[in-house]
């Protein structure tokens, strides 16, 4: 860890934190994370991953993490992150990438794959495969009290995490993301309310984990975090002069999840990764972890590390 540098990157009167290891002379790798995750969240794949011979780059997006917050977080778009990780590459003279992303990541990975395919050697999402917008749509037949929808509306999550504070929410939602079970609230409970206080932290993920994603959320707040993506979530983001029935991802992708990954449970989703999802990843390669959950790259570290390098490495550039 103490081999990464940590920079910043002028975009849109914000400086934005970049994470960085490895030769500027070797193919690069960015890494985008996912909520609640910074930069942090790659720790155990940024390192093996420059071991291996690849410049690896890992921002915080906007409001998150070590990053400047925008003035009007509310107003913060899926747009904006696709036009700050242009800017980032080419601010760091990055003409050719291969994207690894986690949860929404996987969202802003795709978007950006479509406006640059030419900028992409490969992409790989961990836990949020390619959903074109009729797909995203299933998520908003859930429950009302389902977390994604519970959080798109305006000042209920800001209520709710402002019980406690932030090293209690993160680590509420660590320990909820990580069950396989939907995060469903009721009629009258929170989000907050399906922690039991006493649960344990994951195995993988430590005190001292926990503390940094604290800290930086003392530094951020949450604003940002709950308009990109949950307010944001039906944006379309489409390039000019493109069908938008016919967004086709032609390059290599991968996607990992794990078997108890609580988003596989959303409805329609197994049949979606079985016969829906080639028709728009014609290249995918879908990879199932046992046991694995919705942080299996940091559950199941030295597996995901040996997918991402055989990923990697075949497709080199």
């Amino acid at each position: 860890m103490d081999h990464i540098k940590h920079n910043y990157i002028q975009v849109d009167r914000l400086k934005l934190h970049v994470a960085e290891i490895g030769s500027e002379l070797s193919p690069t790798v960015l890494f985008l994370h996912g909520f609640p995750e910074i930069w942090y969240t790659w720790r155990h794949q940024m390192i093996a991953i420059a071991k291996a011979g690849f410049r690896v780059i890992a921002p915080d997006y906007r409001g998150y993490g070590l990053s400047d917050v925008p003035a009007e977080p509310e107003k913060t778009s899926f747009a904006d992150l696709i036009t700050d990780i242009a800017i980032i590459l080419q601010s760091l003279a990055v003409s050719k990438v291969f994207v690894i992303a986690k949860d929404f990541g996987g969202m802003v990975a795709y978007i950006f794959a479509i406006f640059f395919p030419e900028k992409l050697a490969g992409i790989v999402t961990i836990g949020v495969p390619y959903m074109p917008p009729q797909a995203l749509q299933q998520i908003q037949t859930l429950p009302e009290g389902f977390y994604m929808r519970r959080w798109q509306e305006p000042g209920r999550a800001e209520a709710d995490f402002g019980r406690f504070d932030a090293k209690k929410v993160v680590r509420s939602i660590y320990i909820l993301f990580s069950k396989s079970e939907l995060p469903i609230a009721g009629e009258n409970e929170e989000i907050m309310d399906l922690v039991d206080p006493s649960t344990p932290l994951p195995s993988w993920f430590t005190e001292e984990d926990l503390e940094i994603y604290a800290a930086s959320y003392r530094k951020s707040g949450f604003l940002t975090g709950l308009q990109v993506p949950y307010r944001s979530f039906m944006e379309r983001v489409e390039p000019p002069n493109q069908d938008p029935n016919n967004l086709r991802i032609e390059i290599p992708a991968l996607f990992i999840t794990g078997e108890k990954d609580y988003f596989f449970n959303i409805p329609g989703m197994e049949e979606y990764l079985k016969s829906g999802i080639k028709n728009y990843v014609p290249n995918l390669e879908i990879i199932y972890l046992p046991e694995g959950s919705h942080f299996v790259h940091e559950q199941f570290p030295d597996r995901v590390n040996e997918l991402l390098l055989n990923f990697l490495k075949l497709n080199k550039y």
